[in-house]
């Protein structure tokens, strides 16, 4: 395995920790959630091959303190976090930028921000959910999570939160899939992190209202992502219309919204491909 070089970023209100691997064109991986640049671990070797990859802790996640810790969230700081790592080690150079969730709205938004700098962005199961035409419903959901886990605490609002995520399908009896012993390690080890989540990104992240017209000019390095267990569920269904509305593909990866931790070695090789397709 190799070992990355690690070091930390200052940012405005954050210290940023962050690693790189390999060498070649830079790929920035955005994660979403609480798992922060470990969430890469079962894909980042492969992908260092022929990539120089960057990953993180996003702030307020892990490694990457806030400096003070009930800092209201925002997309565009979270997103330029995203932007001055790409300054401090390429430079000018076009990057490719792959984000999941709650990171792949930063990395739409780091893509509307800053066009020249972003070759390909790959965003998988952006939660959208302002593009939906049932948004308002959507918002109310954010609602009763946040007033939740006010009055409740973590556990019910996550309940909440799970429930209208699954969206037409909360009613399924799914099995949940088995995850990796190292990925069920790395998943104990966020849960320190949900708090935060459900308390700043949830509400801030899912309010978030891309600017469509610049990504429709952008739709010829834009890649729309979901996956192919997550038909019914609200990422999905807000990736779907992403693609819908901007003109950029959708490709289906495999997993569901976490697929990247379920199936990793097959959903680093479906990244790979999307990365190296030339753009239309």
């Amino acid at each position: 395995m190799t070992t990355p070089t690690v070091d930390t970023l200052r940012a405005s209100g954050a210290t940023i920790h962050y690693e790189v691997r390999g060498s070649g064109p830079i790929l920035l991986l955005i994660a979403g959630g609480t798992g922060g640049a470990a969430s890469f671990a079962d894909v980042v070797e492969d992908l260092a091959t022929d990539h120089t990859v960057v990953t993180y802790d996003p702030r307020g996640i892990g490694r990457s303190p806030l400096d003070h810790a009930d800092a209201e969230q925002h997309v565009a700081e979270h997103a330029e976090d995203a932007f001055r790592l790409l300054e401090l080690l390429a430079p000018g150079e076009e990057a490719r930028v792959f984000g999941s969730s709650s990171g792949a709205i930063a990395a739409l938004h780091l893509a509307t921000a800053h066009p020249e700098r972003i070759a390909r962005v790959v965003a998988h199961e952006p939660p959208v959910v302002e593009v939906l035409p049932d948004a308002a419903d959507h918002r109310a959901l954010v609602a009763r999570v946040r007033e939740t886990f006010r009055t409740e605490g973590l556990q019910p609002a996550m309940a909440v939160f799970a429930a209208g995520v699954s969206g037409d399908r909360a009613d399924e009896q799914r099995p949940q899939p088995e995850l990796p012993p190292r990925a069920a390690e790395r998943v104990a080890r966020s849960m320190a992190d949900l708090p935060y989540f459900v308390g700043q990104i949830v509400p801030r992240f899912m309010s978030y209202v891309p600017d469509l017209p610049r990504l429709e000019r952008l739709s010829e390095r834009l890649v729309v992502a979901a996956g192919e267990d997550s038909h019914g569920e609200l990422p999905y269904r807000a990736a779907s219309v992403l693609a819908e509305r901007t003109g950029a593909p959708l490709q289906l990866f495999p997993g569901g919204h976490i697929g990247l931790t379920t199936h990793p070695e097959e959903f680093g090789a479906r990244l790979r491909g999307v990365l190296t397709t030339p753009a239309r």
